[in-house]
């Protein structure tokens, strides 16, 4: 198997207008995080020397807010000033791969084609795809899934090699009858994907450079083109409005609330409690239902929060008691009792052993 260096590229320049917001599609948060963040964090087990995020709307605004948590790849921002398709796309993002990347000859690496908006990919799931690119010696092994709608169709010869990707917009009724979809991750050998990007025409329905088109290119040159069916097709779901956000988000809550589960901590009903990306718990807290934990929340061993009660910022010793009560930016000390319906400001704080109910707090308690 070959050992040739990995990087990524991530494509996150798009404007997202079907989302109706000021805030550019990749900063859209979920469970506390920006939604691209999600896509970062999964390839730590594919062993990426780095990450090129491709930026283009409000790239300064995507640029910033990465740069505050740039995780465990290390990133590289190149920017996509005029949004003409993914294959222009993925050539701006081969610009911020260095061609002396390990020391080796530019054609001996490989390259992690993914987009921005798929929060939902699972770290073994990409490690899977680069495994099988690697065991097979393809030009490009991509990502499909079994599913319905209107996402490019995997078209395939007599003998079932991968012969191109045709768009959903530009499918005969018989392409549209294919139920293997393409989810727009790729893993391509980085010589042969430069020059098959150069190839591209915008002969389409939208008028712009697939990168889907690089799939036929390199078929048609006689490459070995291989695909690997995701085990769950949900995971390469893609967000493009608020309706999707809300479905991500739901299925991101309910990751956590069985990891912390996993890890110790008893929630009475998880349908009905939130905890945020950042939040730390120790084992045997409790958390009843209509709790909010959001932020760098951090509970202690023994507690028991809510019910309806939301903490931000705050830290919660251990054996302490939060209940219908608000904080923000707060302390609350060890066998501390909060609430019922107390309000702590931010900078409050509730000493060890300390109560306070029904009021204010702006100071110590």
């Amino acid at each position: 198997m070959s050992e040739r260096p990995l990087s990524a590229i991530v494509l996150a320049a798009g404007q997202g207008t079907r989302m109706r917001s000021a805030r550019p599609k990749p900063l859209h948060m979920l469970c506390g995080r920006p939604l691209v963040r999600y896509v970062l964090d999964a390839l730590v087990d594919c062993d990426a020397q780095r990450a090129v995020v491709v930026v283009g709307h409000a790239a300064d605004l995507v640029i910033k807010k990465l740069q505050e948590d740039p995780g465990p790849v290390p990133l590289e921002f190149v920017e996509q000033r005029v949004q003409s398709g993914t294959g222009d796309a993925v050539a701006v993002g081969l610009t911020g791969i260095p061609d002396d990347l390990d020391d080796l000859d530019v054609d001996d690496g490989d390259v992690l084609v993914l987009p921005g908006d798929t929060p939902l990919i699972q770290s073994d799931t990409l490690a899977a795809l680069v495994l099988e690119h690697r065991l097979s010696g393809a030009a490009c092994t991509l990502l499909t899934a079994r599913m319905e709608g209107a996402y490019g169709r995997v078209v395939r010869d007599k003998d079932g090699r991968v012969r191109r990707i045709v768009e959903h917009h530009d499918a005969s009724d018989a392409e549209r009858a294919i139920d293997e979809m393409n989810t727009g991750i790729y893993v391509f050998r980085r010589g042969l994907l430069a020059p098959a990007l150069r190839r591209l025409t915008p002969d389409n329905a939208q008028s712009e450079l697939y990168v889907t088109d690089v799939i036929e290119v390199l078929a048609d040159a006689g490459h070995q083109v291989v695909s690997l069916v995701a085990d769950d097709a949900e995971e390469t779901q893609g967000v493009n409005d608020r309706a999707q956000l809300a479905v991500v988000e739901a299925e991101l809550r309910r990751r956590t609330n069985v990891r912390w589960m996993q890890a110790g901590v008893s929630i009475v009903d998880p349908a009905a409690t939130y905890i945020d990306a950042g939040v730390t718990l120790a084992p045997d807290v409790t958390l009843f239902p209509g709790t909010v934990l959001q932020g760098s929340t951090s509970v202690g061993a023994g507690s028991e929060i809510g019910p309806h009660t939301r903490l931000v910022d705050t830290r919660v010793g251990e054996r302490a008691e939060v209940s219908e009560s608000v904080a923000r930016h707060a302390t609350i000390g060890d066998d501390a009792v909060v609430g019922p319906y107390a309000v702590l400001d931010a900078g409050a704080q509730v000493v060890s052993g300390g109560r306070t109910g029904p009021f204010y707090t702006s100071g110590t308690g």
